[in-house]
This record gives C-alpha cells, sequence and structure tokens, in this order.
C-alpha cells in the first residue's frame, strides 16, 4: 500500500539534521538496515530539542518514545553522500506530541519518512505532563528555523 509523502506544516519549524551512512548500517541486503532508520528517527528529535532549549529545560523535562512507524520508500547505498533527516512537530496531545521525519537524500529524494509518538515527562519524576506552552513557540516556523 503506497503511503503518501509526509508533507511539512508551514506553521512549523523545519529542522535538518545530517546523516552519515556508516560501514555498520549497511546490512546483507547491500543498503542501510531498517534499525538503523529507528535511531535515525531518534536522533532528528533530540537535535531538534536540543537546539532550541537550554540546559536548565532539558534538565527539567525529557522525552520518552512511546511509537515509531516508518516507510521505507527508496534504499541508501553504502555510498550515499549528502544524506539529510529533515523534522517537525505536529500538535501537542496533553503530555504527547506525534514528531515527523523524513530521510532524504543528496537528490532531495525521500528515502524513508516515520511518525514518532513522544511523551514529554519531568525528568526528576518521569511522570507525564502535559506540554507547557513555553516548549510550543520554539517549534513553530519562524526566525529561529534552520533550513
Amino acid at each position: 500500500m503506497a503511503r503518501p509523502i509526509l508533507e511539512p506544516r508551514l506553521d512549523r519549524e523545519l529542522f535538518t539534521v545530517p546523516l552519515e551512512v556508516r560501514p555498520e548500517h549497511i546490512d546483507a541486503n547491500g543498503h542501510v538496515n531498517n534499525v538503523v532508520y529507528v535511531g535515525w528517527l531518534q536522533d532528528a528529535g533530540t537535535a531538534h530539542w536540543n537546539a532550541r532549549f537550554d540546559a536548565d529545560t532539558r534538565a527539567k523535562w525529557s522525552w520518552v518514545a512511546l511509537r515509531h512507524e516508518i516507510d521505507y520508500l527508496r534504499p541508501l547505498p553504502p555510498e550515499a553522500k549528502d544524506v539529510k533527516a529533515r523534522t517537525w512537530v505536529g500538535d501537542p496531545q496533553g503530555p504527547r506530541f506525534n514528531r515527523y521525519v523524513r530521510i532524504e537524500d543528496a537528490e532531495g529524494r525521500v528515502c524513508a519518512q516515520g511518525v514518532s509518538e513522544w511523551c514529554l515527562v519531568e525528568s526528576r519524576t518521569l511522570r507525564p505532563s502535559r506540554i507547557p506552552a513555553e516548549l510550543l513557540g520554539p517549534f513553530r516556523a519562524g526566525p529561529t528555523s534552520a533550513d
């Protein structure tokens, strides 16, 4: 079943993370292993969070991944260069955010795409917490966008 390509929301920051295809990423089929993509989804979300929030905020709050869904559209071979993840968030639902990620090759073709559901927790207690308004602003489109 063909899935539509995820399109970034115009009201959200589109954050870009460069990715490196390493020899240990390549599986027996000669392309990046599926498990690597899961790591890349997490890496993209973490990089976005770390880039937009200071150390005190990151010490107070943490994110727990609840679910990852990935569509594999085009294999990335061992020689792939200039691979990048582009990520943005959806609307908060209490303590949860959906995070969207597109993995693109050097030509901008979508090789994989994913949706991860993340839950905000207080770092000290690990209890879920409704996403406060002050954590929403940096994820909106505006002058802090990476692209």
